[in-house]
C-alpha cells in the first residue's frame, strides 16, 4: 500500500475549543474497528507542555496511546508550533518549503501501510499561515479532504460554518457539530442542517451536549494548576465549565455571580468582597485565588461550610486566567475515556464508513 492510495481526513475548526481533538481520535478509533488500518498525525503542535526539556503536543501521544501506534513523536508531530517557532519565523530563520518538505515526507511514512489517515489541524483555520502550512494547505499539499468541527449555540454561529466552508472550498467532505445542548437539537437538526446541506454543505453528525466530555472536576482544576487546596476537607468532584473574573465590587460582583453556573471565580487572594459574594452564588463550583494572598480564615471557615472549594495559586490574575481558559478549552480530551465516550456518540450519527470510504457490509 502507498501513500496514494490512502484515505486521507484532515479534521480542522472553525474556532479553538471545539473538541477537534477528541473527534479526530475517536474517529480514527471508529476506522480501526471497521477495519481499516489507521494511521494519525498532527503536522502543527498547538497545545504545548513542556516535558522532559521538550515541548511536545499532547494530543498525538493520546492518539499513540488510543490507537496503538509505533510511530515516533517526530513524526506525529513534524512542527512545533510554539512562540519560539513564530518568532524564529518571523526573523527568517524558518524555511517554508523546507517544513512544508517534512510535513509530506513525514506523513508518507506514516501512510505507507495504513487505510486510513487522520490529520488533526492546528487550532483554528488560520493557524500556520505564516508558513503556508494552514489546514487547507495541509489538505492541498497531502491531497486531502477536510472535516470542520463547530459548536452550534446560536444562529450566527451558521456564518462561521458558512465562512470556513467558503474557505475550503471543493475539499470540505463536511461538518460535525460538538456540545449540542438539548435546546438547540431541535434547530440544528431540522432546520440548521437542512439549510446547509442545501448549500451543499454536507452535515455529517453531531455530538449531543455530555458533561463527561465537557469541563474538568474542581480537583483536576487543581491539580493542572499546581494549586493549593485551602479547604481539604470539601468536595472536589464538581464540574468546572466556565469561569468568571471577580474585579468588580461586592455588590456587582454578586449580581454577576449569581447568573453563571458551573464557574471558577478568578480573583486575587485579597479581595473578600468578591470572595464572599461567590460564596452566596449557586453557580459557583469554586474559587481561584492569585498572587498567593491567602484569605481570611472567616472566608476558609465559611467556603468549608458551604462545600466550596478554595485553590490558591501563586501567579497573577492575568496568568491564571490564561491557564484556567487553557485547562478549560482542553477539557478532558488528553483522556482515553473521553475518547472513547466520544466515539460512542459519532457511531451513532456519523456514516463511518462512508466518510472513510470503508466497505460497509
Amino acid at each position: 500500500m502507498t501513500a496514494e492510495s490512502t484515505t486521507t481526513i484532515v479534521v480542522s475548526s472553525t474556532e479553538d475549543g471545539t473538541g477537534k481533538t477528541a473527534i479526530a481520535i475517536a474517529l480514527a478509533k471508529l476506522a480501526s474497528e471497521h477495519g481499516a488500518s489507521v494511521g494519525y498525525m498532527k503536522p502543527k503542535g498547538t497545545r504545548l507542555e513542556s516535558a522532559v526539556g521538550k515541548t511536545l503536543d499532547q494530543d498525538p501521544m493520546l492518539a499513540r496511546e488510543v490507537l496503538e501506534l509505533d510511530a515516533e513523536m517526530h513524526q506525529l508531530e513534524p512542527i512545533v508550533y510554539s512562540p519560539t517557532f513564530i518568532t524564529e519565523v518571523l526573523r527568517g530563520r524558518e524555511n517554508p518549503d523546507s517544513l512544508r518538505e517534512s510535513v509530506r515526507t513525514n506523513f508518507e511514512e506514516l501512510a505507507a501501510d495504513v487505510d486510513v489517515m487522520v490529520l488533526e489541524g492546528g487550532g483554528r483555520l488560520s493557524t500556520g499561515a505564516i508558513v503556508e502550512l494552514t489546514d487547507q494547505d495541509i489538505a492541498e499539499l497531502l491531497d486531502a479532504e477536510m472535516l470542520l468541527v463547530s459548536h452550534f449555540d446560536e444562529a450566527r454561529d451558521i456564518d462561521d460554518v458558512f465562512a470556513a466552508a467558503k474557505a475550503v472550498g471543493d475539499r470540505l467532505a463536511g461538518v460535525i457539530y460538538n456540545d449540542i445542548s438539548s435546546s438547540e437539537f431541535d434547530v440544528l437538526t431540522e432546520d440548521v442542517m437542512p439549510f446547509l446541506d442545501s448549500h451543499r454543505i454536507n452535515s455529517l453528525g453531531y455530538v449531543p451536549s455530555d458533561e463527561l466530555l465537557s469541563g474538568v472536576t474542581v480537583q483536576e482544576l487543581t491539580d493542572e494548576l499546581g494549586a493549593t487546596l485551602l479547604t481539604p476537607d470539601v468536595n472536589t468532584g464538581n464540574r468546572v465549565e466556565r469561569f468568571s473574573v471577580g474585579a468588580m465590587g461586592g455588590e456587582s460582583a454578586l449580581e454577576q455571580l449569581r447568573r453563571t453556573r458551573k464557574s471558577a471565580v478568578i480573583t486575587g487572594g485579597d479581595r473578600s468582597d468578591v470572595q464572599a459574594a461567590a460564596l452566596q452564588a449557586s453557580g459557583v463550583e469554586c474559587l481561584v485565588l492569585t498572587g498567593g494572598y491567602r484569605p481570611s480564615n472567616a472566608i476558609i471557615g465559611r467556603a468549608t461550610e458551604e462545600d466550596l472549594p478554595i485553590l490558591l495559586v501563586q501567579s497573577d490574575t492575568r496568568v491564571t486566567i490564561d491557564r484556567v481558559e487553557g485547562v478549560l478549552r482542553s477539557g478532558r480530551t488528553q483522556r482515553v475515556e473521553t475518547v472513547e465516550r466520544m466515539a460512542e456518540h459519532l457511531e451513532s450519527t456519523v456514516d463511518i464508513a462512508s466518510l472513510f470510504g470503508l466497505d460497509s457490509s
